[in-house]
């Protein structure tokens, strides 16, 4: 079913009401959810409705939590997302970065115990959208590890995101955002709903064997996802761990700490004011005349030009809004049942 974004805003707006959020919190975390779908990272998007719901009706996820910043050093940061929406108190915990970063030059934040944050990109964007340069390490804990290190076939960690975005002056941010593992997790559960595969190289089995089945990471014997680009990928991740997890948020994927069936992320941000390095024009030109340079490359055999890093959700940002946000069938009906549960008599009409 396609579904307009302005309407599937206000559903998502109307559930999180219904289950008790502030009416800005609402608003807000569905304005984001549904922008992440508009972007292509439907994982990220408004199949996250029941996971939410589910935890704010059990008590983990607290949907009036503000951040609350525990420990201030100046250029050093760290703040409390007293496990709110993570599109709420992860977006207070850039701000205050920012206008750290906007003050000193630099800010080094770390954003512990938010509930899921969404779409990383989103944090980077707001930094890039305030003249910023952001780094952002991310890791996933509060539920069991779904990604096994290279090398083994055993879950240890998570698809602990990674996000670097660099601003530019008029037009839209370069933003690389990615998980860490082969696929986002997210993307795994739509592949699932829809009945489809996913694409070679993502999973492995209980036997650590290759499979394009989704269904081994949702029935047993379970597989598990592995990193992208092999050591290099993992890597990265290990790194996410340690900087988010072990350094911001003090709670890490191994087995001492606390597993339910909870989301939590943890944020290592640094945040950058290029202004600070004294030579803003020279380094706007330059990422201007670089990005010229990369587009002017001959396409190889199978593309049609060459991208930067979020310009393909920019592309796919334009076409829903013109054409509208697919969901299956499956996934809307977990949807509906969330909205359900969450007290909105009336969500089977919605998207009818």
């Amino acid at each position: 079913m396609l579904i307009n974004a302005d309407q599937l805003t206000s559903f998502a707006t109307d559930v999180f009401l219904a289950a008790g959020a502030p009416d800005e919190n609402a608003r807000l975390v569905a304005e984001h959810l549904v922008e992440a779908n508009l972007k292509g990272h439907d994982s990220h998007g408004v199949g996250m409705i029941p996971a939410y719901v589910n935890n704010i009706l059990t008590g983990l996820l607290k949907p009036d939590a503000r951040a609350n910043v525990v420990s201030d050093k100046g250029a050093v940061l760290v703040v409390d997302g007293q496990f709110g929406f993570g599109q709420v108190v992860g977006r207070q915990a850039t701000a205050l970065g920012i206008a750290r970063a906007r003050e000193l030059g630099v800010a080094c934040v770390g954003s512990r115990n938010n509930h899921h944050l969404g779409r990383i990109g989103a944090y980077g964007e707001q930094c890039a959208a305030a003249g910023m340069v952001s780094v952002h390490f991310v890791n996933v804990v509060g539920h069991d590890p779904q990604v096994s290190p290279w090398g083994g076939r055993e879950r240890r960690m998570t698809t602990n995101p990674f996000c670097a975005v660099v601003p530019r002056p008029g037009t839209w941010p370069i933003v690389l955002d990615m998980a860490t593992s082969a696929i986002a997790l997210g993307k795994v559960r739509v592949a699932h709903n829809k009945g489809v595969d996913v694409p070679a190289g993502a999973l492995v089995d209980h036997e650590g064997k290759p499979t394009t089945s989704p269904k081994v990471m949702f029935s047993e014997p379970f597989g598990s996802l592995g990193p992208f680009g092999e050591h290099k990928g993992y890597g990265l991740a290990v790194l996410c761990e340690l900087l988010g997890g072990g350094l911001a948020g003090e709670w890490t994927a191994q087995p001492e700490n606390l597993r339910s069936h909870h989301i939590v992320n943890h944020m290592f941000m640094l945040i950058v004011d290029p202004a600070a390095f004294g030579g803003l024009e020279k380094f706007q030109s330059e990422v201007t005349a670089m990005v010229d340079y990369l587009h002017s490359t001959t396409p190889a055999a199978g593309f049609d030009k060459v991208r930067i890093p979020g310009e393909p959700e920019q592309e796919t940002r334009a076409r829903r809004l013109v054409e509208g946000i697919e969901i299956d069938e499956s996934s809307w009906a977990g949807i509906v049942k969330a909205a359900q549960r969450a007290g909105l008599a009336d969500a089977a009409s919605y998207g009818s």
